[in-house]
């Protein structure tokens, strides 16, 4: 007996285009501002650049603000090139983050049953060629 299964081709797809860990050059699309109870964090989704092969990609990740988390937010907006007049007034423009560009190195964790996307570090878009793992973009990978 055949059963067809809406999205079941789609879900298979959809796992091979995750992106595996690592270290990419990625544009900010979005950035948003969310109030939890306890945790404030910013959603930022993330436009891959580079490598060309996971070029267009998203990357949808959190920035907590809390007072123990703000140094990974501030390594964030300093690497990407925010304005640091703002960061000296303890200010973030999410209109301003928009277009900042950077490199930001990725891994998954599991967390209750869920496998989450990690931000593990940034640099400015400028390191990108001393840093780029240049053998995924080489024909002779597959």
């Amino acid at each position: 007996m055949r059963r067809q299964i809406a999205g079941l081709g789609a879900a298979h797809r959809s796992a091979m285009g995750m992106l595996p860990d690592g270290l990419y050059l990625v544009r900010v699309q979005r950035a948003s501002f969310q109030r939890q109870a306890q945790k404030p964090y910013y959603t930022v989704n993330l436009a891959v650049l580079e490598p060309k092969r996971f070029s267009g990609q998203l990357i949808s990740g959190r920035l907590y603000c809390t007072r123990k988390a703000l140094w990974k937010l501030d390594w964030f907006l300093r690497d990407f090139g925010y304005d640091c007049d703002h960061l000296s007034r303890d200010e973030v423009d999410e209109t301003q983050v928009v277009g900042l560009k950077g490199v930001v190195k990725v891994s998954r964790v599991a967390f209750d049953g869920s496998s989450l996307l990690r931000f593990d570090g940034f640099a400015p878009a400028s390191s990108w060629e001393t840093l780029s793992p240049s053998f995924l973009d080489s024909p002779e990978v597959a």
